[in-house]
């Protein structure tokens, strides 16, 4: 191995006496490089038409012999292969197949018909009731302690044994029945909030767990103690979040009831059809339904009684094609048994979610629900509630509130996909209750907003008719303004409106009820109005929220009401110009939502500003806006933060221009690093940005080499210069000193851009051997190479200092290169000399492949001249010196695969770099080939189209001395 290494450092002595590279002729070898021009004629095969895909399906006769009939059949669809190749199937349905056919055959079948028939029962358009239930349990909470009592019965009868009779099971399950009413209390004291919430859940979870454990009359228990506890108001505040927590039980109950009949209608030939019919149901499913109803028949109390029942009603559709429409109107008329008026409104508001799943076209029962709760609303002002509000301390606004949930459950269900003809007969029934405040907020909420907004000013006169001691007139303005938000009401109204809204709003002294309002108009108004009408809006708001420093709670809504304003008005101009918008941001003294509400105004600006500005009351705000995300960096900021922060200001920068001046381009650049010179990405693209200005100022100024034109991209350059040093990242610092240098040079800054190159040099050493990449840490090696290749590149078409010598530049970065610590099992630093051969080659040329205008490189200042081209052929014995050293030092078993690609490496530069005609370089890329192919470590595919190019090559007049060289050139199998 190593005298295969000496054999090519012996052949190195001829190769550098003599001319070493090649002369290029970079315009022809261009030209050869083209792509031959043919005429195709594409016909039925243009790439852009449907693929024809033809398909061939082969069906067997019978089970024995090979007999087969074959059809092909065309199709002008394009076809998924991976579909084709897996026959229409995914592997997991493959495997699920495999699964027991009768298990998959009924239950998921009796799955998606259940889902189906739930799908056809309401459209997407109807809000569901899950999506109300976070909203409630958020908004209906409670200081004070909450107890349950629960009575479960005795622990007999748990279980029977398989051979008992029938009778003695019956009798078993009557006694558990009688017991349910008769057992042992639990009483359950002093519980928060979350406490109680924990215990309904855990009571959940035992119902389903006895139910599968066969125990159905303990979760028929669990089912009507929970229900007792909805009769319960003696904390009266948490009633709705009780609600929405018991009934999950029930609906937990009913499902489970369904899918158990529903099951025994199942065998393993046939399963019920989508739209069963009572006929179709197997008489002992029939007869466990009727068990269940007979059950719930003989609870004794009124409200565990209804609500059980109406969480089975769906199990009506296995008895009767009536059952449903028959039971409803009956459960309709228990709730009126119901005498506290809380109580029986969820009740009815219960009935009508269970109704509005089972039978969404019973809307009468509906109707009747509400017209109830209209007949018996005056119980509310009763003896009997106020004494209870007076115990528990509420007061009558605060009460009525506890009824919106379900009163807006009620009304939705009603107005569902209803004539607008409802709405004028829900109005009327308002009247004739004095304009009830409560009734007519909920029906605000209910109906559609098209409806609302064309009746507004029939609203605003009801409203004001209101009686303002029940419930605040300042909920139904804002019930209002939610409609008109999303509809427009007649444009001839629209200011009337506004007036006489604002005209309640602003006379509201709580603060929190003002700004819930003030947030909900704020949109009416810019959806409507001029900037005029907005301005004196926000100067309301901040006249109100001042005082006691009130915008300290109210942080959310005053978050809203910027995010509206900036909806509606994408003309910065106009919105900066709005003489109250600054001193409304001024009202955001906490950092963090102060840095919120800039971000949303910045992801605004990048979003709608489509042209650059340098309109001065834009970039003001907007600079006090960035800045503002600026100095909330600290060292605790996340660096996604940091990088979100940076990308909005860069989103800024970019969208700033001053056309033609370019003086003040640049002004305003300084302006910015002075301001933001705590974020890195920020003063990259900064750097980025003055350098593209003084190459526009270059183009602009084309011809016209005056004085303050080369000044000014002098005061660019040392921008740059300056700013780059305050970077923390060393490769962005190094790849923004070459840009740089780059860009002097292009705009004939020549003493600068050595400047840039040196302070690039000088930097190299400090390149750490690792570095953070997304958080973990990797090699500096490879882009410290990427570097180096693209700094070499340039070096190309830079000028020697006539102070300095013969390539000094290149000299210099060579030495800093020898002196870096590279990794002991690499061959980075190998590359990067290939890669200075390559460089050196070019530089031996009369004429270099690139230059930059009004630039003289070294071809035009050196000419040619005999100790230039000594002096690069002195360097390039040096560099491949080193290489054969390399390559000499690889010899060792574990090291013999880099020599392999090391030596194929350099004998390709050789190949394209060097004049092969002499006979000792031609020696030595012979030993190279041989070299990389000796242990069989060599890529054939490689070797062989490497050969192949060197005889192509060979047929060009100036080339025919490869005809030998691929003769000397064995191709060595690995066998």
């Amino acid at each position: 191995m190593g005298g295969q290494a000496d054999m090519a450092h012996q052949a190195l002595t001829g190769y550098v006496m003599l001319r070493h590279a090649r002369s290029r002729n970079y315009v022809r070898e261009l030209e050869s490089c083209r792509l031959e021009t043919v005429s195709v004629d594409f016909g039925d095969h243009h790439p852009l038409k449907p693929i024809t895909v033809m398909e061939s399906k082969t069906k067997k006769l019978g089970r024995k012999g090979s007999t087969s009939s074959t059809s092909s059949s065309s199709s002008s669809s394009m076809m998924d292969p991976l579909s084709c190749v897996l026959d229409g199937t995914d592997p997991l349905s493959l495997f699920a197949a495999t699964a027991d056919p009768l298990l998959t055959a009924t239950t998921e079948s009796a799955r998606k018909k259940r889902d189906k028939d739930d799908s056809l029962a309401v459209g997407s358009d109807f809000e569901p009731w899950s999506s109300k239930r976070a909203d409630i349990l958020a908004r209906y909470t409670t200081n004070e302690k909450l107890s349950i009592n629960l009575c479960m019965g005795s622990e007999k009868g748990k279980a029977t044994t398989p051979g008992s009779a029938v009778s003695e099971k019956v009798r078993t399950r009557l006694e558990e029945l009688d017991d349910l009413e008769e057992g042992s209390q639990k009483e359950l004291l002093n519980l928060t909030q979350q406490d109680y919430t924990n215990r309904i859940e855990e009571l959940n979870q035992s119902l389903k767990d006895a139910w599968a454990s066969d125990q159905k009359v303990k979760a028929l228990k669990i089912v009507i103690q929970c229900s007792k506890l909805l009769s319960d108001t003696t904390v009266i505040q948490f009633y709705p979040s009780k609600f929405v927590l018991i009934t999950d039980i029930l609906d937990t109950f009913g499902k489970l009831v369904y899918e158990r009949i529903f099951s025994m209608c199942t065998d393993n030939r046939s399963s019920l059809p989508d739209n069963f019919t009572p006929e179709s149901v197997v008489d002992t499913a029939k007869e466990t339904c009727l068990n269940w109803f007979f059950k719930v028949a003989s609870i004794r109390e009124l409200i565990p009684r209804f609500y059980v029942e109406a969480a089975i009603l769906k199990c009506n559709k296995f008895l009767s094609k009536t059952g449903i429409s028959e039971c409803l109107p009956r459960l309709t008329s228990m709730i009126r048994g119901i005498g506290d008026p809380l109580v029986a409104v969820y009740a009815r508001a219960y009935l009508c979610r269970v109704g509005m799943e089972v039978a969404p076209h019973l809307k009468e029962n509906l109707n009747k629900n509400f017209f109830d709760f209209l007949l018996t609303f005056k119980q509310i002002h009763g003896d009997t509630v106020q004494n209870q509000l007076v115990v528990q301390c509420v007061e009558i606004p605060s009460y009525l509130t506890l009824y919106s949930p379900a009163i807006d459950w009620i009304l939705q269900c009603i107005s569902y996909r209803a004539a607008e003809v409802l709405l004028t007969e829900m109005m009327e029934r308002c009247k004739k209750l004095g304009n009830n405040a409560l009734l007519l907020n909920s029906v605000m909420s209910a109906f559609r907003a098209e409806f609302i907004a064309a009746r507004s000013m029939d609203f605003i006169g009801m409203i004001k008719e209101c009686d303002e001691s029940g419930f605040p007139k300042h909920l139904l303005f804002r019930s209002l303004g939610r409609n008109l938000a999303l509809a427009d009401p007649p444009e001839g109204d629209r200011l009337q409106i506004l007036n006489e809204a604002w005209k309640v709003i602003t006379k509201l002294k709580s603060p929190q009820d003002y700004i819930s309002c003030a947030e909900i108009w704020v949109e009416y108004t810019c959806r409507h109005f001029t900037k005029r009408e907005v301005n004196t809006v926000l100067a309301d708001v901040i006249k109100h929220m001042t005082p006691d420093r009130a915008f300290e709670e109210a942080y959310p809504q005053l978050q809203s009401i910027i995010q509206k304003v900036i909806t509606y008005f994408h003309d910065f101009a106009v919105l900066f110009s709005l003489e109250k918008f600054l001193p409304f941001l001024d009202m955001f003294q906490k950092e963090s939502v102060r840095v919120e509400v800039c971000k949303c105004i910045m992801e605004a600006f990048i979003k709608h500003q489509l042209e650059p500005t340098k309109d001065p009351v834009i970039l003001n705000a907007l600079l006090h806006v960035c800045k503002t995300m600026h100095d909330s960096v600290n060292a605790l900021t996340l660096e996604d933060e940091k990088r979100m922060l940076a990308s909005l200001i860069n989103g800024f920068l970019r969208m700033v221009s001053f056309g033609r001046d370019f003086e003040q381009q640049l002004s305003f650049y300084v302006e910015a690093r002075s301001m933001f010179c705590n974020l890195e990405p920020v003063l990259v693209q900064l750097i980025h940005s003055v350098n593209q200005l003084a190459m526009e100022t270059r183009k602009v100024m084309k011809g016209n080499h005056s004085r303050k034109t080369a000044a000014f991209v002098r005061a660019c350059v040392a921008f740059c210069f300056i700013t780059i040093p305050s970077l923390t990242s060393i490769f962005s610092r190094l790849n923004l000193y070459l840009h740089s240098g780059q860009i002097a040079l292009a705009n004939q800054c020549l003493s600068q851009a050595d400047a840039f190159f040196k302070a690039a040099i000088s930097l190299v050493p400090e390149v750490p051997k690792t570095i953070n990449i997304d958080g973990k840490m990797r090699s500096s090696e490879t882009f410290l190479l990427e570097f180096l290749c693209n700094f070499f590149s340039t070096l190309l078409i830079v000028p020697d200092h006539p102070e300095q010598g013969v390539l000094f530049l290149v000299r210099g970065l060579l030495n800093v290169i020898q002196d870096y610590t590279w990794e002991d099992n690499g061959d980075d630093k190998v590359r990067i000399y290939t890669n200075v051969v390559h460089l050196l080659s070019a530089m031996s040329q009369e004429t270099y492949i690139y230059h930059v205008d009004k630039v003289e490189s070294n071809d035009t200042l050196y000419g040619g001249d005999t100790k230039f081209l000594a002096e690069t052929n002195k360097l390039c014995e040096t560099l491949i010196a080193q290489i054969l050293e390399h390559l000499k030092n690889l010899g060792k078993d574990e090291t013999l695969k880099r020599q392999s690609q090391l030596a194929l490496n350099l004998f390709n530069s050789i190949l394209a770099h060097g004049d092969l005609r002499n006979n000792k370089l031609n020696q030595l890329a012979v030993n190279l080939w041989n070299l990389a192919q000796r242990h069989g470590y060599a890529d054939t595919k490689i070797t062989v189209k490497t050969l192949e190019y060197i005889k192509k090559q060979s047929k060009h007049p100036e080339l025919s001395h490869f005809t030998d060289l691929a003769a000397r050139l064995p191709l060595q199998s690995r066998t």
